[in-house]
């Protein structure tokens, strides 16, 4: 038996590190053709859009948002092929079970599920934040807004901020209030035509500003040219980069998560979804197995390209799911927590189906 699961193993680690390997070259051959254009444009150094773009940026994303994938590609790949030469007939016959058989594959899934969740956590959020640095200067920095537009946060229990627009490049608000309550009574409301970040004090430079203080039915007047504050928030909780989220630590997530939770800017669906993306979706590496092995272990007529072919088909549906529950999540409403769970749910149903089917 111990053969056995070291075969298996062995088969199934070196056809996934293959599998990678074939998509990472596929993958940088097509981006290339795709963005040679801008490349040129912006004038990007090919000594940076090889080493820091595509090997520290753009590669360790695609291979970890598609491990998944790979993985049940190459399980159907290597599967397939010993059911094509009559491998998996003696094992069955030898007195192992199936749910025997799949213990090496369980195992190298959760191999493959760890990697994955620790890249999410720990890896993935760096690199994330070279790939977008990059795309913002050499890519598309035309398509990227440097300037968000009214803007209502709440910074703590009692004070709210709006703000007519702010250019982060220029770390400048325009059109800034500051209103503070006592309960359901406001107390102050401060109006300012610029609000500046200075980075050398980490305070807010409030330039012509007018203060209206309340106490009851007295009410008094202050005004001035300018003024140096503390306020919990920083110029990065404006940020309108595309894909800030995914460039964020799991710390600065969390923290970002728990100041939304006051400030309800209307991100708090995105930062969930990114969040639970990197917790659950690793998971789905278990469920991929399971279908690959059950579709792939029955010696067909079709041989290997009618499994293979199948697998494709149904990474392409997965894909398709969490893209859709995923702009459902953004644009709709869904609770983050259940698009991210749709896709996996329905193929888990899939795997236990195709399971009940497999050979015994």
């Amino acid at each position: 038996m111990k053969i056995i699961d070291r075969y298996i193993i062995k088969k199934y680690l070196s056809t996934f590190i293959f599998t990678v390997a074939i998509f990472c070259v596929v993958i940088i051959i097509f981006d290339i053709s795709e963005k040679i254009d801008d490349f040129n444009k912006y004038k990007a150094p090919m000594s940076k859009v090889f080493l820091q773009y595509y090997a520290l940026g753009s590669l360790p994303f695609f291979i970890n948002m598609l491990t998944p994938l790979f993985n049940f590609i190459a399980v159907i790949f290597f599967t397939s092929k010993m059911a094509d030469q009559t491998e998996i007939v003696p094992i069955l016959s030898g007195g192992m079970s199936f749910n025997r058989m799949l213990r090496p594959y369980l195992i190298c899934s959760g191999l493959i599920c760890a990697m994955t969740l620790v890249s999410n956590i720990y890896v993935i959020p760096f690199t994330n934040k070279v790939k977008v640095n990059f795309e913002n200067v050499y890519v598309k920095p035309n398509k990227v807004e440097g300037t968000s537009t009214s803007t209502h946060m709440q910074i703590d229990s009692n004070t709210y901020v709006y703000m007519g627009s702010f250019d982060y490049k220029a770390k400048v608000g325009y059109n800034f209030s500051l209103e503070k309550f006592d309960g359901d009574k406001m107390i102050e409301k401060m109006m300012a035509e610029r609000i500046t970040w200075d980075s050398t004090k980490n305070k807010w430079s409030i330039a012509s500003f007018t203060t209206r203080h309340i106490d009851g039915l007295a009410e008094r007047m202050e005004s001035g040219d300018q003024r140096d504050t503390t306020l919990d928030m920083r110029p990065q909780d404006f940020e309108v980069y595309e894909n800030i989220f995914t460039t964020m630590s799991q710390e600065e997530l969390e923290t970002r998560i728990s100041k939304e939770e006051i400030r309800g800017t209307g991100m708090m669906n995105d930062l969930l979804l990114e969040k639970y993306k990197r917790i659950i979706n690793p998971f789905s590496a278990f469920i991929l197995t399971v279908i690959g092995v059950a579709l792939s272990s029955k010696k067909v007529r079709g041989g290997i390209g009618l499994s293979l072919g199948i697998g494709i088909g149904l990474s392409c549906i997965y894909i398709v799911l969490e893209r859709f529950s995923s702009m459902f999540s953004i644009k709709g409403g869904l609770d983050p927590l259940i698009s991210i769970l749709i896709p996996n749910v329905i193929f888990l149903f899939i795997s236990f189906y195709l399971l009940k089917k497999a050979p015994k």
